[in-house]
């Protein structure tokens, strides 16, 4: 297991005093709250990614379609149908 590089310039006995101190300080309830609102956060996060994943999808579904639509519409002018250029001719002297 590949440890992050700010827990690695902490030793074994680092990480769990650091725990109790803050158990010490804000109390076990009040670490739960934050806990629990840490992961409320991340559910809610991800909820929104995957709802602006179904809106990315369905606007690039909606633009394939008008892109099929816009090109089975299209007409081409047939070959007869185009004009030469007209040029003038020089001026006599």
């Amino acid at each position: 297991m590949e440890v992050p590089v700010i827990l690695g310039m902490w030793g074994g006995m680092e990480i769990p005093i650091i725990v109790g101190a803050a158990i010490l300080l804000f109390g076990g309830s009040k670490i739960r709250d934050v806990a629990r609102g840490l992961g409320a956060a991340k559910k809610e996060f991800q909820v929104g990614q995957a709802e602006a994943d179904i809106a990315a999808e369905r606007a690039r579904a909606e633009a394939r379609a008008q892109a099929e639509a816009n090109a089975a519409t299209a007409t081409v002018a047939p070959a007869a149908a185009i004009q030469p250029p007209v040029t003038t001719p020089p001026a006599q002297p």
